[in-house]
């Protein structure tokens, strides 16, 4: 909730979900730009998550980006392998997220 709190005062829309199924429900009733996702969820995990955002969504998927405690290559290619765009081990500075969201909105996604 901090980081949402962090992005907000920052100028972004920020919605939080706390399971793998209501973020998946919030992503196809609200349709962001972005999502972040923690690999850790409880119930569906990130990248489950991840896989069924694209597989409903398809094209209008969000750009996914991981945002976890796991930094190891087995989890940076489970990402990569489910359609993430990118993959960012916690503690993430809040300069660095914003310039990626930032990134990601000028491109499009």
């Amino acid at each position: 909730l901090l980081l949402a709190s962090s992005l907000r005062r920052r100028g972004f829309a920020v919605t939080v979900a706390h399971d793998g199924p209501a973020a998946l429900e919030l992503v196809e009733q609200l349709a962001p730009h972005v999502a972040i996702l923690d690999l850790g969820l409880p119930v569906m995990d990130g990248v489950e998550l991840g896989t069924r955002i694209r597989e409903r969504l398809g094209d209008g998927a969000p750009a996914l980006v991981a945002l976890t405690g796991y930094g190891q290559r087995g989890a940076r290619e489970r990402t990569a392998a489910a359609g993430f765009v990118h993959h960012l081990v916690k503690p993430v500075q809040i300069a660095q997220l914003t310039e990626l969201l930032a990134g990601l909105a000028r491109a499009g996604q």
